[in-house]
């Protein structure tokens, strides 16, 4: 028998786990399950005979070794920045590593001994970095066998709330990491553009959004991801003209988290003392210059907007403004606007979430230009069992599954622009409903 050891069993985890319990009597898999809280990995692995629940502190380095020797294959679930210690103690231990998160300078820095060691070190194997990595991959080598060469390529990803369940005027509600969303597009975006490199900074990033129309579902905000040059040799494309990867968003929402940034909302850099002793309008009134007249005429005039703009409207929907005591003693503004979303952007119990990815490609075949639009949208099924947390597990959890049946054979640091990687994974993909429509225009 075989062991799985599962770290992490936070929000993008349930899918996976249910995957793995699923086949672990006919693969004959032990799976392992560790969490700081107990009983949330309890709560996964739900009393099933091929699982262990358990309570796990990744800072405990001797409980890390331990389980790790006694795994197979580890799938790390944690927060990107505590992978590095996990992969360390796998490359020195022999044992496999499955996450769904962007390789690390820190990760690549393994690449050498991992593969001394036979060690698989398998990142970005989830949604977005991940599915999309794969979906491009499969397209770009389509159009590369019919001797076609690839002069744009736009992707795009989100993670939205369902239509049905769209009940506040943002359009989102949270169904993975709420600081990671709080956070997003910090630092400068990196992309290239008819030949020419571009740098959007944070301070911009959000006011620079495009309009992104997917078939069938309408019209998105869409910004730029913080790093779209490194991929162009990672998919083997270093010199096509145009690159960028970006985030979808519901309509509006990328206009009224500008005002966010604008304000010094979004700012972890610093923490507020006794934030506790202040209500939300004085901690905003707080970050403000100088001025007269209502918050709301003093933001409009700071982002250069009208007092009743929709995006106000937003900011007002918040209860930034408002006079409730902030019930955070000592917090950067980032994380006092986190703890507000997350009471306001709660996914309710009959909640459904919605993934929506879009590439498309740009590309001439005999001298005739074409167009490629590339299209998934997953719909969640409740709470718990999140498009998000199926289009990042799932993919992550078929890999265990070739790695375990030796039908992987790359080593090292590896993302899955393999076609021994993308070909089985997106084909079984298929078989959970996460498929990809596409239309070519000439």
């Amino acid at each position: 028998m075989k062991t799985i050891l599962v770290i992490g069993a936070g929000r993008s985890s349930s899918v996976l786990i249910n995957y793995l319990l699923a086949h672990a009597q006919q693969e004959q898999w032990k799976v392992r399950v560790g969490d700081m809280d107990i009983k949330l990995a309890q709560q996964k692995t739900n009393e099933h005979p091929f699982a262990d629940a358990f309570y796990f502190n990744i800072e405990d380095a001797q409980q890390r070794e331990q389980e790790i020797s006694g795994a197979d294959v580890v799938i790390s679930m944690l927060p990107a920045f505590m992978h590095g210690a996990v992969a360390k103690d796998c490359v020195r231990l022999k044992k496999h590593l499955v996450t769904a998160s962007y390789v690390s300078e820190e990760m690549k820095a393994l690449h050498e001994e991992a593969i001394r060691n036979d060690v698989l070190l398998l990142n970005e194997i989830g949604l977005d970095p991940g599915i999309d990595h794969m979906s491009a991959m499969e397209i770009i080598y389509k159009i590369e066998a019919q001797g076609g060469e690839l002069t744009a390529f736009y992707s795009y990803c989100g993670g939205l709330v369902a239509p049905e369940s769209n009940t506040n005027p943002w359009g989102y509600k949270f169904s993975w990491n709420p600081r990671n969303v709080i956070l997003a597009g910090q630092g400068t975006a990196q992309y290239i553009e008819y030949g020419k490199l571009r740098y959007l900074p944070y301070s911009r990033l959000f006011a620079s959004h495009a309009t992104i129309t997917v078939k069938d579902h309408g019209e998105f905000d869409a910004y730029a991801n913080r790093d779209s040059l490194s991929y162009r040799s990672v998919y083997g494309i270093e010199n096509i003209p145009t690159m960028l990867r970006g985030t979808l968003r519901y309509p509006g929402y990328c206009k009224a988290w500008h005002l966010l940034v604008t304000i010094g909302l979004t700012d972890d850099s610093f923490k507020i003392q006794h934030a506790n002793k202040l209500t939300y309008a004085e901690f905003v009134e707080s970050l403000l210059p100088s001025g007269e007249g209502s918050l709301q005429k003093r933001i409009a005039a700071l982002c250069h907007i009208r007092e009743d703009d929709q995006a106000m409207q937003k900011l007002l929907w918040t209860g930034l403004l408002g006079n409730d005591l902030i019930p955070l003693e000592h917090a950067s503004p980032a994380q006092i606007v986190q703890e507000l979303l997350e009471r306001k952007w709660k996914l309710e119990a009959a909640d459904k979430d919605m993934v929506v990815m879009h590439h498309i490609f740009e590309y001439s075949i005999n001298d005739k230009k074409q167009t490629l639009r590339s299209s998934l949208v997953v719909i969640g099924k409740n709470q718990t069992e999140t498009a998000m947390a199926a289009t990042v597990g799932l993919p992550a959890a078929i890999a265990v599954r070739l790695l375990l049946n030796n039908k992987i054979s790359k080593r090292g640091v590896v993302v899955p622009v393999h076609k021994e990687l993308y070909e089985p994974i997106l084909k079984e993909l298929k078989e959970h409903q996460i498929t990809f429509v596409e239309e070519i225009e000439f």
